[in-house]
C-alpha cells in the first residue's frame, strides 16, 4: 500500500519560488506571457513589409525609404541611412538632430508633415529632379 502524497511531494514537483498556493497563477502568467510574446512576433513580422509598400519599397529600396525618412524627419537632404551601420558609430538621427524643426519640450510636436501612402516616392523623385537641374 502507497501513502497519499503529502505536500510536501507536491512542492518538490513545483518550480523554484513557486508556492503550492499559487502554483495555479503561476501556470496561467506563463500561458499569458507566452501567449503575448508569439502575438509580438507576429506582429513585428508582419508590420515591416506593410510599412515598406506603404512607403514605396517595389519602386524605393529598404536603404532609400530609410534615407528619405530622416531627410524628411530631419529636414536636412545630405542625411543618408548608413548600411552597414559603424559598431561604434553616433546613435541614430544623432546626426540630424540639430536640423530637425521640431519644437521640442515635455511633449515634442514635430514640424514635419505627415507622409502619405507612397509619398516617399514622390519626394525622391522631386529630389533627383532638383539634383540633376542642378
Amino acid at each position: 500500500m502507497t501513502a497519499p502524497a503529502s505536500t510536501d511531494d507536491k512542492a518538490d514537483d513545483l518550480p523554484p519560488g513557486t508556492t503550492p498556493y499559487y502554483a495555479r497563477m503561476h501556470t496561467w502568467i506563463k500561458r499569458a506571457v507566452l501567449v503575448c510574446l508569439v502575438a509580438l512576433v507576429l506582429e513585428g513580422a508582419f508590420t515591416l513589409p506593410f510599412m515598406a509598400i506603404y512607403y514605396g519599397y517595389p519602386t524605393l529600396s529598404l536603404t532609400q525609404i530609410c534615407s528619405e525618412l530622416l531627410k524628411v524627419r530631419y529636414s536636412d537632404d545630405t542625411l543618408e541611412c548608413k548600411v552597414p551601420y559603424p559598431a561604434f558609430g553616433p546613435p541614430e538621427g544623432a546626426e540630424g538632430k540639430d536640423t530637425a524643426q521640431d519644437q521640442w519640450g515635455i511633449q515634442p510636436v514635430p514640424k514635419y508633415h505627415r507622409i502619405g501612402f507612397r509619398e516617399l516616392v514622390r519626394i525622391h523623385d522631386q529630389r533627383v529632379a532638383r539634383e540633376q537641374g542642378h
